[in-house]
């Protein structure tokens, strides 16, 4: 019961934290690793908490994406592609092997969260008014967003600031559209990992459906009322509790 009630709460939080700032992840994956779920498992178990509030954002910002639809095929092909692989990559990993990789994934996690609006920025500064398919070719940018939905299907954390830098040097700077399309390519990310998680049954489906209805609820209630709440509060207390989960994790594993 205590369990049940910690990860509701932790997903209430996270569903709430995505919907303000981003960086969810950094309160639910803790969450299901504190109550007793397997490194690997609570990522994948995480990932399929996440998945619900990346189709409904698609959803909302189907509008703003109705201009690029002649992107939708390519990037669906690419994230159902190369997440599938980041999938795989984390089923041949070892918990033992998972747990002292995780610190520095958190670490990374949380410095794309920091600076991502500077790097977006700077980004789109370089290539803004230029597509950035004739800059690099469309083969390295393919390849940028290959990378990213690898990392995306391995390790969900700060996938959606990483997919905006993409967008960037792809040459969008209309934030509503780029948002959309950051859900829509996490959304098919996500997707095909559960998949994949399920049939190796690498989910854990109690506690990671407690930690889907807070994020759901959590998500859907910080929407409603946001305009009360000021964003950078919650962005900074995201920053530091992820930075205080990144030395804990860090302490874990190699002290």
């Amino acid at each position: 019961m205590i369990e049940t009630l910690f990860l509701l709460i932790a997903g209430l939080l996270g569903g709430a934290v995505n919907s303000l700032a981003g960086g969810g992840s950094f309160i639910v994956f803790p969450a299901l690793l504190f109550v007793g779920v397997p490194p690997v498992i609570a990522n994948a178990s995480n990932t399929y908490a996440a998945l619900p509030g990346y189709v409904s954002g698609t959803v909302g910002y189907w509008h703003a994406m109705a201009k690029h639809k002649d992107r939708l095929v390519l990037y669906a092909i690419m994230a159902a592609v190369f997440g599938y692989v980041g999938a795989e990559l984390l089923l041949v990993v070892s918990d033992e092997l998972f747990s002292l990789v995780v610190p520095w994934l958190m670490g990374f996690a949380v410095l794309l969260f920091i600076f991502g609006n500077r790097i977006n920025g700077l980004v789109a500064s370089l290539h803004g008014g230029r597509r950035g398919m004739k800059v690099l070719g469309q083969a390295l940018l393919m390849a940028f967003l290959a990378g990213v939905c690898v990392y995306g299907g391995f390790f969900n954390a700060g996938l959606g600031i990483l997919l905006l830098a993409f967008l960037a040097t792809a040459g969008m700077s209309d934030i509503h559209a780029m948002n959309g399309l950051k859900l829509y390519i996490s959304a098919i990310v996500a997707l095909v990992a559960v998949a994949r998680f399920a049939l190796s049954e690498s989910i854990d489906w109690y506690h990671g459906s407690i930690a889907l209805v807070g994020v759901v609820i959590g998500g859907y209630l910080a929407a409603k009322y946001a305009h009360h709440i000021p964003t950078q509060w919650i962005r900074m207390a995201v920053i530091v509790y992820g930075v205080f989960m990144t030395g804990y994790f860090f302490w874990g594993a190699y002290a």
